[in-house]
């Protein structure tokens, strides 16, 4: 079984490992677990500003794209 995130991008096995056994645990033990794995990014990560190493990639591609002139105006938007 393949996992994605909310990004579509394949999680990790170990990701994968943690959602498999936390879905084992009845609601209310999964949330006690999300609160502690909350907690801890949280820790880690207080504002939620780090990146994983492919959202640098597609910041950097979107950076490269800016500076080469590979964006779209506003006025060429159908909105």
């Amino acid at each position: 079984m393949i996992f994605t995130n909310k990004g579509g991008y394949k999680m990790t096995t170990k990701a994968q490992e943690i959602v498999e056994m936390v879905d084992m645990l009845p609601e209310s033990e999964q949330s006690l677990v999300f609160e502690l794995i909350k907690r801890v990014v949280i820790a880690w990560d207080v504002d939620f500003s780090k990146t994983t190493p492919d959202e640098r990639k597609e910041i950097g591609e979107g950076d490269d794209d800016i500076k080469n002139g590979r964006t779209v105006g506003y006025n060429d938007i159908d909105w």
